[in-house]
């Protein structure tokens, strides 16, 4: 038997990188997944790989009327709710001197408000003995340059995810946030690291991390399959850190 069968997962910015290889994850190992989404034709495209047990659903989670929105439709379409991955994110890396009130906001919406709210509005619809992943980073425990601001946004969902694991104890829900290192997905060159540089970023990275590689979203994906599924059913408030070692440097 596969370990999410009869499992619905909804699982935000699923349409690539590590939230992508999560909803394929756990589809593949039988839950219906909600794939959920920004831009329409970025969720098109993911969907184009999966089969019917994956619905697409399009919204910016920083608006917090998506949510209700999202929750109403997963209702109508499943009854509950049994993952909840909260892992829509972004970054805008930058010394904190150069930080403005809308790059600093922007960051909060998205990474922390969006969380929080998110979370608090899908636990009324989620089934006992439900799982919440959070993903947060490796940056709130590494000081790395230019991180302030998305260091301290995923600090607070870490502390959400303390909280939150003792509020819904008695519903035997679990809340577990995964913390990735560097992972070879398309935001890399959103940040700027250009095809051409990527073999020097590669080889620094290798160099800075003691298991030699940057991590995959496979990586991620295996262990927020364990967080998700019965295989960590006695496991709730931890920061499981995906990073190949890199925190230990």
């Amino acid at each position: 038997m596969k370990r999410l069968s009869g499992k619905v997962a909804v699982v935000t910015g699923g349409n690539s990188g590590i939230g992508l290889a999560c909803v394929q994850a756990f589809a593949q190992e039988g839950a219906r997944v909600v794939l959920v989404g920004k831009r329409q034709e970025a969720v098109d495209a993911a969907l184009a790989e999966f089969g019917p047990d994956v619905m697409g659903f399009v919204g910016d989670v920083s608006d917090l009327a998506m949510h209700d929105r999202l929750l109403a439709e997963v209702k109508a379409r499943f009854g509950a709710i049994d993952i909840y991955m909260a892992n829509a994110g972004t970054a805008i890396l930058e010394p904190s001197a150069a930080v403005s009130v809308e790059t600093y906001e922007q960051q909060f919406a998205i990474n922390t408000r969006a969380v929080f709210f998110g979370v608090t509005k899908a636990l009324p619809f989620m089934r006992d003995g439900g799982s919440v992943i959070l993903t947060s980073s490796m940056a709130t425990d590494k000081v790395i340059d230019d991180h302030a601001v998305y260091a301290g946004t995923k600090a607070a969902i870490e502390a959400f995810a303390r909280a939150w694991a003792l509020e819904v104890k008695a519903r035997r829900i679990r809340v577990n946030v995964l913390s990735p290192g560097p992972v070879d997905t398309p935001i890399l060159a959103k940040l700027g690291i250009s095809e051409a540089a990527r073999p020097e970023f590669d080889k620094s990275m290798a160099a800075a991390i003691p298991l030699g590689r940057l991590g995959l979203p496979g990586d991620l994906a295996r262990a927020a399959l364990f967080l998700a599924s019965d295989e960590s059913v006695f496991v709730t408030g931890v920061n499981l850190k995906v990073d190949g070692g890199m925190a230990l440097t």
